[in-house]
């Protein structure tokens, strides 16, 4: 399978087209954004990084019985998945307050919640991503019913269950994480893009240390040696 043409850059990554209508190539970039790309940089390796953690964490979601867009690794920095209509929601699931949450609210930074909390962000770099309801997607018209956001809140929790005990068992906190949804060919709407230390929060159980893009975002220093403490932890046996 090989690249064709490049149909999307984002923030994080490249799509490619393929000799198959219905199969891209993503490719894990070693930039990294801030801020809605206010402050940027770039940590060699990351890409890599990145591919990894989520290839193992697809491979890991596949077998429970979640529907994503992962199909296999070509290469150290590109995997093939399949084609999907991002849905444009991030989803994002809370587990401890921290960044905007707490700006928001006031919450204490590591306050743990008395349960899982789903936001819903619109996916717009020219807003800001801003947080939307239920109202404001049927409004802008990027969802075909309500029971399409039960069903994101639904797998966003499931996901969270899951991930949440795997990453307790590896000496990782799982803070919060971001979530896209994409539809196939088909209709069906499954899990898509990635789950990296670039969309999710991860303190270390005993000592909290952020092992994340938090270390970029605050000028934390070592972005590349916790990403790869993170993979590190999560391919032990």
């Amino acid at each position: 399978m090989n690249k064709v043409k490049m149909l999307y850059e984002g923030k994080g990554k490249k799509l490619y087209s393929t000799e198959e209508k219905d199969v891209l190539i993503a490719e894990f970039k070693d930039d990294l954004t801030a801020f809605n790309a206010e402050k940027k940089g770039s940590e060699s390796g990351k890409g890599e990084l990145n591919c990894k953690i989520s290839s193992f964490l697809f491979e890991m979601l596949e077998s429970k019985g979640f529907k994503t867009h992962y199909i296999q690794t070509i290469d150290a920095q590109n995997i093939l998945c399949k084609r999907v209509e991002i849905i444009p929601i991030e989803v994002v699931t809370r587990n401890v307050a921290t960044g905007s949450l707490s700006k928001r609210l006031g919450i204490e930074e590591g306050r743990v919640l008395p349960f899982a909390l789903v936001e819903f962000y619109y996916k717009d770099d020219a807003l800001g991503d801003p947080i939307i309801n239920d109202e404001h997607c049927e409004i802008l018209g990027i969802i075909q019913n309500r029971d399409e956001l039960d069903f994101l809140r639904t797998q966003a929790k499931k996901i969270n269950a899951v991930l949440k005990e795997f990453f307790d068992s590896k000496n990782l906190r799982l803070i919060d994480f971001k979530l896209e949804f994409g539809r196939d060919s088909a209709g069906n709407i499954i899990l898509a893009d990635e789950i990296s230390p670039d969309s999710c929060r991860f303190w270390d159980k005993h000592t909290n240390e952020k092992l994340d893009k938090d270390r970029f975002r605050q000028d934390l220093g070592d972005v590349k040696l916790a990403y790869e403490e993170v993979l590190h932890r999560i391919m032990m046996a």
